[in-house]
């Protein structure tokens, strides 16, 4: 599978060389002396990860004097053991893996990151027959179709049926740490619904749940549930679309309804390799940076190509009719109910690809809230360990030198950020609780169900 991108690379190589002695361009005069220039990076198949797609195809990475190898992963924790050991340079990861192994929640390892991949892209799915269960709770517009968002309170007379006859209801997320088992859980609590806790002795996270979520890797999700083992899931694109057109289940909410423009994948790296290998770090960050923008401007005017890219087998490899029901500004629900969704995917617009402190705050909150931070740390540390972990001065220097290189425009970065984004007001988020990053103690007191101040689980 990854031959064709070895291939290409060797063989642009000699290209590139060539063209560079003979007619050197601004853009190859401002090269980076890159440390390393063949690297592995990988990824798992999503639709977000398009901006390693993109940065390849379109030689984003080749300008930067980086010839790299593409290479898909079995699943979130192969792909951060891989990264840890050295077998991959860097990767495509859930925001919440670089935190999680920095503070030691499972691997340990000093990851960081300099470049958010995307916003928004997920959705929670349930079978039919639960979809069916839930349809009598839902409120109707004027031509019958349910008004959106869907609250969690029309799953919870489902939930408590199945427990009065003595069944379990499963769900599946993709991993501990991801931003998918934070979000089901986020919209289970906001609907009274307890999605379990984990604690030091107990790493299930289903303690005192009323729903019991397990893992499932991405591409198994659509066959999990239609197997019966989960009853429904929260996963990236294009499962859930996939569920759609297999007629097995409806997605009932997207992460943009549920918080509005959240944080999604970053691009993860050691800490000693982006320090052993600081230009090729920036070169990479550069080339994640233009992918990015050309996956947004135009207002998504590249959206077509990009979803002919992504639909290969060496990439997501899922039929482009599925890939282009969300990627191209559009979601579709129960089948037949399609609609406008134009920041599913956001890419670039609206500082997506700042690795904001405040980002890293908010997944370490909810690691505290579902006790795999077993105990109560004050403000200064979620500040210290966001600041551990996410690079914006990276960020910003791989971004000066592409505004300089006239690549893209100035007023696309926050220049003058400290790092922190303004406070998600009340309308921006399902349970109407704002959140401020520099007070996550008070943000999390502010939850109601979840554990505060020196609660532990168990």
């Amino acid at each position: 599978m990854t031959t064709r991108f070895i291939n290409r690379s060797a063989l642009t190589w000699g290209v590139v060389a060539l063209a560079a002695s003979t007619f050197l361009s601004p853009a190859m005069a401002e090269m980076l002396d890159v440390e390393k220039d063949e690297l592995t990076l990988g990824f798992i198949k999503l639709t977000d990860m398009a901006p390693l797609a993109i940065a390849y195809e379109k030689n984003y990475f080749e300008d930067e004097g980086l010839f790299v190898t593409l290479e898909p992963q079995a699943n979130w924790k192969v792909l951060l053991d891989r990264v840890i050991t050295g077998e991959l340079d860097g990767a495509h990861m859930l925001a919440g893996q670089p935190i999680a192994a920095t503070i030691g929640f499972g691997t340990k390892a000093h990851i960081v990151t300099p470049f958010s991949m995307d916003l928004n892209g997920n959705a929670i799915t349930v079978s039919n027959d639960i979809w069916a269960m839930m349809k009598p709770n839902i409120p109707t517009d004027a031509d019958g179709k349910p008004i959106h968002p869907i609250s969690a309170e029309t799953l919870k007379p489902v939930v408590e049926q199945f427990k009065n006859e003595g069944k379990p209801f499963n769900m599946g997320m993709v991993f501990p740490v991801s931003t998918h088992n934070y979000e089901i859980r986020y919209w289970l609590a906001a609907g009274g619904l307890h999605p379990g806790f984990y604690s030091e002795s107990d790493v299930s996270g289903q303690i005192n749940a009323d729903v019991l979520l397990s893992v499932t890797p991405p591409p198994q999700m659509p066959s999990t549930m239609e197997a019966g083992t989960i009853l429904g899931y929260s996963v990236g694109e294009p499962w859930n679309q996939a569920a759609v057109f297999k007629g097995i289940g409806v997605p009932v909410i997207t992460d943009y309804d549920m918080w509005k423009n959240n944080p999604e994948k970053v691009f993860g790296l050691t800490k000693e390799f982006a320090e052993e290998n600081p230009n090729t770090t920036l070169a990479l960050t550069k080339a994640l940076i233009r992918a990015a923008k050309w996956l947004d401007e135009n207002d998504n005017a590249n959206r077509a190509e990009a979803v002919e890219i992504l639909a290969r087998s060496e990439y997501v490899g899922a039929d482009e009719e599925v890939i282009a029901n969300s990627m191209s500004g559009t979601f579709e629900f129960e089948k037949g109910d399609k609609r406008a969704a134009p920041d599913f995917n956001v890419f670039y617009r609206y500082y997506a690809t700042y690795p904001y402190y405040s980002d890293a705050v908010w997944y370490l909150t909810q690691m505290r809230r579902w006790g795999q931070i077993t105990e109560a740390k004050d403000d200064a540390w979620f500040d210290e360990t966001a600041k551990s972990v996410y690079l914006p001065d990276i960020y910003l220097k791989a971004a000066r030198m592409l505004v300089d290189e006239g690549h893209v425009a100035e007023a696309d970065f926050p220049w003058e950020s400290d790092g922190y984004r303004a406070p998600t007001p009340v309308e921006d988020i399902i349970d109407g609780i704002p959140y401020d990053g520099k007070k996550p103690n008070e943000y999390i007191n502010s939850l109601t169900i979840g554990l505060k101040g020196d609660d532990v689980a168990g």
